[in-house]
Protein backbone atom coordinates (compact mmCIF):
# COMPACT_ATOMS: atom_id res chain seq x y z
CA UNK A 1 0.00 0.00 0.00
CA UNK A 2 1.29 3.71 -0.74
CA UNK A 3 0.24 6.75 0.82
CA UNK A 4 0.53 9.32 -2.23
CA UNK A 5 0.34 13.21 -1.94
CA UNK A 6 -3.27 13.86 -3.13
CA UNK A 7 -3.23 15.54 -6.66
CA UNK A 8 -6.06 16.37 -9.24
CA UNK A 9 -4.43 13.62 -11.55
CA UNK A 10 -6.20 11.50 -8.58
CA UNK A 11 -9.62 12.16 -9.78
CA UNK A 12 -10.43 9.71 -12.22
CA UNK A 13 -8.78 6.70 -10.53
CA UNK A 14 -10.54 7.69 -6.91
CA UNK A 15 -13.90 8.31 -8.77
CA UNK A 16 -13.71 4.68 -9.99
CA UNK A 17 -12.82 3.37 -6.67
CA UNK A 18 -15.80 5.19 -5.25
CA UNK A 19 -18.37 4.34 -7.73
CA UNK A 20 -17.45 0.08 -7.31
CA UNK A 21 -20.40 -0.19 -4.29
CA UNK A 22 -21.24 2.92 -2.38
CA UNK A 23 -23.24 1.16 0.10
CA UNK A 24 -20.69 1.77 3.13
CA UNK A 25 -20.32 5.16 2.53
CA UNK A 26 -23.76 6.27 4.33
CA UNK A 27 -21.45 7.50 7.63
CA UNK A 28 -18.27 9.43 5.02
CA UNK A 29 -18.95 11.70 2.62
CA UNK A 30 -17.39 10.20 -0.34
CA UNK A 31 -17.66 12.22 -4.03
CA UNK A 32 -19.89 10.31 -6.54
CA UNK A 33 -18.19 11.01 -10.17
CA UNK A 34 -15.30 12.68 -11.80
CA UNK A 35 -16.48 16.12 -11.80
CA UNK A 36 -17.74 15.54 -8.03
CA UNK A 37 -13.82 14.17 -7.06
CA UNK A 38 -12.33 16.90 -8.85
CA UNK A 39 -14.12 19.73 -6.85
CA UNK A 40 -13.21 17.18 -3.31
CA UNK A 41 -9.87 17.34 -4.21
CA UNK A 42 -9.22 21.03 -5.09
CA UNK A 43 -11.40 21.68 -1.80
CA UNK A 44 -8.45 19.51 -0.43
CA UNK A 45 -5.70 20.77 -1.82
CA UNK A 46 -7.42 24.61 -0.82
CA UNK A 47 -6.73 23.04 2.92
CA UNK A 48 -4.07 21.79 2.18
CA UNK A 49 -2.36 25.05 1.14
CA UNK A 50 -4.33 26.95 4.56
CA UNK A 51 -2.55 24.11 6.94
CA UNK A 52 -5.67 22.83 7.69
CA UNK A 53 -5.26 19.33 6.02
CA UNK A 54 -2.12 17.39 5.09
CA UNK A 55 -4.75 14.43 2.05
CA UNK A 56 -2.86 11.84 0.39
CA UNK A 57 -4.45 9.19 -2.29
CA UNK A 58 -3.86 5.69 -1.04
CA UNK A 59 -2.56 3.36 -4.08
CA UNK A 60 -2.61 -0.69 -4.01
CA UNK A 61 1.07 -1.39 -4.22
CA UNK A 62 0.49 -4.92 -6.27
CA UNK A 63 -1.72 -3.72 -8.86
CA UNK A 64 -1.18 0.64 -9.08
CA UNK A 65 -4.99 0.91 -8.15
CA UNK A 66 -6.38 3.97 -6.77
CA UNK A 67 -8.45 3.16 -3.55
CA UNK A 68 -9.16 5.92 -1.06
CA UNK A 69 -8.14 8.70 0.53
CA UNK A 70 -7.10 9.36 3.78
CA UNK A 71 -5.43 12.66 5.64
CA UNK A 72 -3.82 14.50 8.66
CA UNK A 73 -6.23 17.26 10.21
CA UNK A 74 -6.83 19.62 12.95
CA UNK A 75 -3.03 20.03 13.85
CA UNK A 76 -2.40 21.76 17.56
CA UNK A 77 0.72 23.37 18.36
CA UNK A 78 1.47 23.34 21.85
CA UNK A 79 5.15 24.00 21.83
CA UNK A 80 6.34 26.87 19.57
CA UNK A 81 7.46 24.11 16.96
CA UNK A 82 7.14 24.59 13.82
CA UNK A 83 5.53 20.38 13.77
CA UNK A 84 2.23 20.36 15.21
CA UNK A 85 2.23 18.91 18.76
CA UNK A 86 -0.77 16.75 17.67
CA UNK A 87 -2.65 15.93 14.86
CA UNK A 88 -5.87 13.90 13.92
CA UNK A 89 -5.97 11.16 11.52
CA UNK A 90 -9.23 11.05 9.64
CA UNK A 91 -11.35 11.51 6.14
CA UNK A 92 -10.53 8.21 5.24
CA UNK A 93 -12.48 6.06 3.10
CA UNK A 94 -11.78 2.98 0.85
CA UNK A 95 -13.73 1.43 -2.01
CA UNK A 96 -15.37 -1.75 -1.93
CA UNK A 97 -12.59 -3.75 -3.30
CA UNK A 98 -10.19 -1.90 -0.58
CA UNK A 99 -12.42 -2.70 2.79
CA UNK A 100 -11.77 -5.74 4.51
CA UNK A 101 -8.55 -6.26 3.79
CA UNK A 102 -4.93 -4.90 5.44
CA UNK A 103 -4.93 -1.35 3.50
CA UNK A 104 -6.17 0.48 5.84
CA UNK A 105 -4.26 -1.52 8.89
CA UNK A 106 -0.92 -0.48 6.68
CA UNK A 107 -1.91 3.23 5.78
CA UNK A 108 -2.41 3.70 9.48
CA UNK A 109 0.97 2.21 10.65
CA UNK A 110 2.11 4.98 7.73
CA UNK A 111 0.74 7.57 9.06
CA UNK A 112 0.87 7.00 12.93
CA UNK A 113 4.65 6.30 12.02
CA UNK A 114 4.95 9.38 10.32
CA UNK A 115 3.07 11.15 13.28
CA UNK A 116 5.49 9.37 15.93
CA UNK A 117 8.28 9.27 14.69
CA UNK A 118 9.19 12.32 11.74
CA UNK A 119 6.87 14.85 13.54
CA UNK A 120 7.14 13.76 17.08
CA UNK A 121 3.50 14.36 18.02
CA UNK A 122 2.40 13.52 21.51
CA UNK A 123 -1.02 12.25 20.39
CA UNK A 124 -2.75 11.42 17.34
CA UNK A 125 -6.65 11.88 17.46
CA UNK A 126 -8.90 9.25 15.49
CA UNK A 127 -12.57 10.52 15.34
CA UNK A 128 -15.51 8.75 13.73
CA UNK A 129 -19.15 9.22 13.87
CA UNK A 130 -20.29 7.60 16.97
CA UNK A 131 -22.88 5.65 14.72
CA UNK A 132 -20.48 3.92 13.01
CA UNK A 133 -19.83 1.18 14.02
CA UNK A 134 -17.80 -0.46 11.44
CA UNK A 135 -15.41 2.46 11.59
CA UNK A 136 -15.64 2.04 15.39
CA UNK A 137 -14.33 -1.43 15.78
CA UNK A 138 -12.03 -0.67 13.19
CA UNK A 139 -10.08 1.90 15.25
CA UNK A 140 -9.81 -0.49 18.51
CA UNK A 141 -8.45 -2.75 15.69
CA UNK A 142 -5.53 -0.04 15.30
CA UNK A 143 -4.55 -0.40 18.82
CA UNK A 144 -6.31 3.79 19.89
CA UNK A 145 -8.09 4.19 23.11
CA UNK A 146 -11.85 5.56 22.99
CA UNK A 147 -11.96 8.63 25.35
CA UNK A 148 -16.14 9.52 24.84
CA UNK A 149 -18.25 11.01 22.63
CA UNK A 150 -18.34 14.97 22.08
CA UNK A 151 -21.97 15.92 21.48
CA UNK A 152 -22.76 18.01 18.64
CA UNK A 153 -19.46 18.44 17.56
CA UNK A 154 -19.42 18.45 13.67
CA UNK A 155 -21.52 18.44 10.87
CA UNK A 156 -23.57 14.58 9.88
CA UNK A 157 -22.55 13.64 6.54
CA UNK A 158 -25.07 12.27 4.07
CA UNK A 159 -28.18 13.74 5.25
CA UNK A 160 -30.54 16.26 3.34
CA UNK A 161 -30.55 18.85 6.24
CA UNK A 162 -27.77 20.10 8.07
CA UNK A 163 -27.74 18.05 11.63
CA UNK A 164 -24.63 17.69 13.72
CA UNK A 165 -22.86 14.70 14.61
CA UNK A 166 -21.99 13.11 17.59
CA UNK A 167 -18.10 12.52 17.23
CA UNK A 168 -16.60 9.02 19.00
CA UNK A 169 -12.98 10.18 19.92
CA UNK A 170 -9.89 8.00 20.14
CA UNK A 171 -6.19 8.31 20.45
CA UNK A 172 -2.90 7.13 20.74
CA UNK A 173 -0.71 8.91 22.45
CA UNK A 174 3.47 8.67 22.72
CA UNK A 175 2.86 6.87 25.21
CA UNK A 176 0.93 4.49 23.63
CA UNK A 177 2.87 4.05 20.08
CA UNK A 178 5.61 1.51 20.91
CA UNK A 179 2.46 -1.20 21.86
CA UNK A 180 0.43 -0.21 19.19
CA UNK A 181 3.14 -0.14 16.63
CA UNK A 182 4.11 -3.50 17.67
CA UNK A 183 0.41 -5.09 17.33
CA UNK A 184 -0.15 -3.35 13.62
CA UNK A 185 3.32 -4.78 12.37
CA UNK A 186 2.14 -8.29 13.84
CA UNK A 187 -1.21 -7.66 11.90
CA UNK A 188 0.47 -7.22 8.93
CA UNK A 189 3.14 -9.59 9.22
CA UNK A 190 2.74 -12.87 6.68
CA UNK A 191 1.64 -15.70 8.54
CA UNK A 192 4.01 -18.94 7.94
Amino acid sequence: MLLEPLDPSHAEGLAAAAAIDRSTFSHTWVPDGVDAMRAYIGALLADRDNAKVLPFAQRRADTGELVGCSRYLDPQWWRGRIEPDEIEIGGTWLGATAQRTGINTEAKLLLLTHAFETLGVWRVAICTDADNQRSRDAILRIGASFEGVLRNHRLKYNTDQPEPRQTAVYSVTCDDWQAVKSGLSDRLAPTP
